[in-house]
């Protein structure tokens, strides 16, 4: 037996479930989504080597504290936003609304113009969530998951006479939501906050790391961000970014990144920036 087939690399064990921060003050329904496959939901703790690099791609509000938490775990953190976000102005809304649904946190803004702060918020995630709280919404719910776990989470709290519900989404997305909830029985209004684009490209730094393979593992928040970073990234450097680890938070992302070529994608348990860094772990 020779040396090298002594040296076998041990199973990585699967990430823990992402457990709430005490004191959280939104109420929130549990949404458990195990996936099987192979990389899936495994803690991402690399040995040092000389390619110790994440790039993170989600634009702010979230990408400085993303950075922040990346640097935290030991890595070297790159900034490289896939959109551009373009608020929206939602005119204030008369009527009796019974809730108001976000879809992101990009969408919290609009919904501060355009409707009371008692008014019941239904988020997607425990961020968009916090981000209400924050812009002063008093009954804030959060489905802990994504567009599927939030209609689930409607269902279920409210009954289908409750009244109209407003849904605040970006351009071009929502209609799935919206339609669910229509077909479940809600009437809906669905009124764009924000537009997302694509940057032109991405930035020089970043080309320069992946060039010099210094990059480890990119972070991916959606499909669309991942959509975008890619059509951003000269075409020379998209072998390089290929070779790195994607950890995203979706199925849809995983493919989007597998037809690109990356053959190390990871997604997450739970579609949320806490259980992507659990994911990337810490370094060393």
């Amino acid at each position: 037996m020779t040396a090298s087939s002594s040296r076998k690399k041990a199973g990585k064990s699967r990430s823990s479930r992402n457990r709430k921060p005490e004191g959280m003050r939104f109420q929130t329904a549990a949404r458990e989504k195990h996936v099987s496959v192979l990389n899936r939901g495994e803690v991402g703790n690399v040995s040092p080597h000389v390619a110790h690099g994440v790039i993170v791609t989600r634009p702010e509000p979230g990408l400085s504290e993303t950075l922040h938490a990346v640097e935290a775990a030991g890595w070297k953190a790159y900034a490289s936003p896939s959109l551009d976000i373009e608020a929206r102005t939602v005119r204030p809304l008369r009527g009796q609304f019974a809730a108001v649904v976000l879809t992101s946190g990009q969408a919290v803004p609009a919904a501060r113009e355009a409707v009371s702060p008692d008014i019941p918020v239904y988020a997607v995630g425990d961020r968009t969530a916090q981000r209400a709280q924050a812009a002063g919404f008093t009954c804030v719910f959060s489905a802990q998951g994504d567009a599927e776990a939030l209609a689930a989470l409607l269902r279920k709290a409210l009954p289908h006479q409750a009244g109209l519900l407003l849904l605040l989404s970006g351009a071009g997305q929502g209609m799935a939501l919206a339609a669910d909830l229509r077909h479940a029985g809600f009437r809906v209004v669905r009124r764009v906050a924000y537009k997302a684009q694509s940057v032109r490209e991405v930035c020089v730094e970043v080309q320069s790391a992946l060039r010099k393979k210094v990059i480890s593992h990119i972070l991916f928040f959606s499909a669309e961000s991942a959509r975008g970073w890619l059509r951003a990234l000269p075409v020379a450097l998209r072998k390089y970014a290929a070779a790195t680890t994607g950890i995203v938070m979706s199925e849809a992302a995983e493919d989007i990144l597998r037809h690109a070529g990356w053959q190390d994608v990871r997604v997450a348990h739970h579609p949320n920036a806490a259980a992507l860094l659990h994911l990337l772990g810490k370094r060393g």
